[in-house]
C-alpha cells in the first residue's frame, strides 16, 4: 500500500504547513461569510483570489489538470446542491435554500493546505440541515482516530459509521489524500471501511480528511466540463475536509485558525 510521500520531520517544515493551514483558514472564513442568496461562484472565486494574494500565498487549485483534464480556472471549488464536488465557479446565482459545497487549496512557500465546508445559502430544510450536521460530525470522528499507532481503516470506519447511521449514501469514488508538497498524495483514504486495516498511522503523516455524503443513491457522475461531479439521482450532497497532521499528542488541525 503506497504511504504518504511527505512525513513532517523538521520544526520548519511543521512552522509552514501550520501556516499554510492558517492562511487557508482565515480566506475559507471570509467566504463563509460572503455566502448569501445572489452571489455567484465567480464572485466568490474572486475574493478567494484577492485574499490568497494579499497572504503572499498562491490558490493551489488554478491551472491544476492531472490526467489530461483541462487545467482548472478558480481558486475555489463551487459545488450547489446535487453537485459533490469540483464545480466550477461561474455566473449562476445561489438561491435561499441552496446548499454549497467550497473547496479551497492554498500554498505556502511550496507547502499546501486542502480544506472545504457546506453551508446552507440563508434558511433551508430540516433535512439538508441535518446532512450538512451529520458530515460535518463525521470529519471530526475520522480526526480523532487520525493518532499514531491506528490504522487508516479506522479513520474510514469512523466516518463510515456516521452516513451509515443516517442511511445516507456514502460516496465511494472520491475521498481524503495525504498533503504536502503536492495537493493529492498517497494514501487515499476512503469514508466507509473496516477498523484496524491498511496503513498504520505514524507521527509527521500529513492528510486532508474528506468525507461526502448524499442524501439519496452514492452513484455519481462526472460532467461535460470533466470537472464537475453531481450525483446521478439528483440528490443533496454535502462534503467538508481538513488537513491535519498526526503529532505525539494525537491529531493537529492546521487548517484552522490560531
Amino acid at each position: 500500500m503506497p504511504v504518504a510521500t511527505v512525513v513532517i520531520k523538521s520544526k520548519d517544515e511543521i512552522a509552514l504547513m501550520r501556516e499554510a493551514g492558517r492562511l487557508n483558514a482565515e480566506v475559507r472564513a471570509i467566504l463563509r461569510e460572503a455566502i448569501a442568496p445572489g452571489l455567484t461562484g465567480r464572485e466568490l472565486d474572486r475574493i478567494a483570489k484577492s485574499e490568497i494574494k494579499k497572504r503572499d500565498a498562491e490558490p493551489t487549485f488554478v491551472g491544476y489538470g492531472p490526467g489530461g483534464r483541462p487545467p482548472y480556472p478558480g481558486a475555489i471549488c463551487f459545488s450547489v446542491n446535487d453537485e459533490l464536488v469540483h464545480g466550477i465557479p461561474g455566473d449562476r446565482p445561489l438561491h435561499e435554500g441552496d446548499i454549497v459545497s467550497v473547496d479551497l487549496g492554498v500554498t505556502y512557500r511550496g507547502w499546501v493546505s486542502d480544506a472545504a465546508f457546506t453551508s446552507a445559502v440563508g434558511k433551508t430544510t430540516a433535512e439538508a440541515e441535518e446532512l450538512l450536521r451529520v458530515t460535518e460530525a463525521s470529519l471530526w470522528a475520522g480526526i480523532d482516530q487520525a493518532r499514531a499507532g491506528n490504522y487508516l481503516g479506522d479513520i474510514s470506519a469512523a466516518i463510515g459509521a456516521w452516513g451509515e447511521r443516517a442511511d445516507y449514501g456514502i460516496i465511494e469514488e472520491y475521498g481524503g489524500h495525504g498533503v504536502g508538497r503536492e495537493m493529492h498524495e498517497p494514501p487515499h483514504i476512503q469514508n466507509f471501511g473496516k477498523p484496524g486495516v491498511g496503513y498504520r498511522l505514524k507521527v509527521g503523516m500529513v492528510l486532508a480528511l474528506e468525507p461526502m455524503f448524499a442524501l439519496g443513491n452514492k452513484t455519481t457522475e462526472e460532467m461535460a466540463d470533466r470537472w464537475t461531479v453531481r450525483m446521478r439521482d439528483g440528490s443533496l450532497s454535502a462534503h467538508f475536509e481538513e488537513t491535519i497532521a498526526i503529532t505525539d499528542d494525537g491529531p493537529e488541525v492546521l487548517t484552522r485558525i490560531r
